[in-house]
């Protein structure tokens, strides 16, 4: 099994103070993970993560993950989240 790092992501550069900073990280299940960093991101303002999990073009909401996204991660929370989302099984875009 592939594991995957935090070091791996590749962020976009905010080019303003405060402006979100992105990354995204493709599974072979379907999945994608969103992270994000920014003034108004959860977290952002204290230096941490938020995490969506995406699947079919948008939010997944229905994962044993979450139900929404999740905030206030550090980099090594944001890994063990990589690995979970990872792990899930394959799912059909509806």
């Amino acid at each position: 099994m592939t594991e995957y790092n935090f070091n791996q992501l590749e962020f976009s550069d905010g080019n303003n103070p405060g402006e979100v900073r992105r990354a995204r990280m493709e599974f072979p299940n379907g999945y994608s993970a969103s992270v994000i960093i920014g003034e108004y991101s959860y977290g952002g303002p204290e230096g941490l993560y938020e995490l969506g999990v995406l699947h079919g073009g948008g939010l997944c909401y229905d994962t044993p993950i979450t139900d929404d996204v999740i905030g206030h991660l550090s980099e090594d929370e944001v890994t063990r989240h990589l690995n979970m989302i990872a792990e899930l099984p394959a799912k059909e875009v509806n």
